[in-house]
């Protein structure tokens, strides 16, 4: 299934030592991207822990092919179409926004805050849809492609919150560094905000991303009992804390809703899937 999470121990490797090769600095340069705030090369090259030089190198390969564009005048970077081409690609096979915006537009007309889509990827959260409500807050992760390290913001706690133990210890130990950029968040702080997520049900963050502001979310459970995505309600502290009971209510019937609508669209997908091999191999039999 497309969009579904790598193991946080798959990834320790790629997060926490030099990339070795061509392919795997790329790589960083166009995650990197992703994220709205990024677009200087200084940006990039200390986003992704590599000298300008190297950054240079390969955003200029990466122009060549177009999966990466440069503004003349202001000389910032931003990700090109080709990238276009090969999300689409990609989303055809499983595309979960569909299934989840009818829950995203009933928490923002219910509760008139902004409410965030986000998915794992590794050890970071990455933000894939978003609904403004009317009493919107600024704050950078809001932007849809923009990532955050497990842990960092509502949406974010409750997807390492539910990782199996030993996944979630890893991705701490990974994300550590990262926090530096944080200076109110430890990893001893985020294993605690976890247990106390898993224990009531939702995960709660305020007043440590950004000062009076915060959010709350429920995770949407795979069949597996993963994580597969998050939906958060971000907003000023004190209209969650005034009405906290009432937003992890309806995070968690709106999460089970897509829970089952996910499962549906898994179990569809791999019955095509099947289909699709099964005509192929009797064509080669003919």
């Amino acid at each position: 299934m497309a969009l579904r999470p790598r193991a946080a121990s798959s990834v320790l490797a790629d997060s926490a030592t030099e990339p070795t090769s061509s392919v795997e600095r790329a790589c960083r340069i166009l995650r990197a991207l992703s994220d709205p705030g990024i677009a200087r090369l200084t940006d990039i090259a200390a986003a992704t822990g590599l000298d300008k030089t190297t950054v240079l190198r390969l955003l200029e390969v990466l122009m060549r092919d177009g999966f990466v564009v440069r503004d003349a005048a202001s000389k910032h970077y931003r990700l090109g179409a080709e990238l276009l081409v090969l999300g689409a690609a990609a989303l055809a096979r499983f595309d979960p926004r569909p299934l989840v915006r009818p829950s995203l537009l009933r928490l923002t007309g219910r509760f008139e805050d902004s409410v965030i889509l986000s998915i794992p990827s590794g050890v970071e959260s990455l933000c894939v849809d978003v609904e403004e409500g009317r009493f919107p807050i600024r704050a950078n992760y809001l932007s849809v492609g923009s990532r955050r390290p497990l842990g960092v913001g509502a949406g974010s706690l409750a997807l390492l919150a539910w990782m199996p133990e030993a996944e979630r210890k890893a991705a701490l130990a990974v994300i550590a560094p990262q926090l530096k950029r944080h200076p109110r968040i430890t990893p001893k702080l985020l294993e605690a905000h976890a247990r106390e997520a898993r224990e009531r049900g939702h995960a709660v963050l305020l007043d440590v991303v950004v000062e009076r502001m915060g959010g709350i979310a429920v995770p949407i459970l795979g069949a597996d009992g993963r994580p597969v995505a998050a939906i958060s309600i971000a907003a000023l502290s004190d209209r969650i804390t005034s009405r906290e009971a009432e937003l992890a209510q309806a995070l968690k019937r709106e999460c089970a809703t897509c829970e089952v609508l996910w499962s549906g669209a898994a179990h569809h997908g791999a019955l095509a899937t099947r289909s699709t091999q099964t005509g192929g191999r009797r064509a080669r039999m003919h």
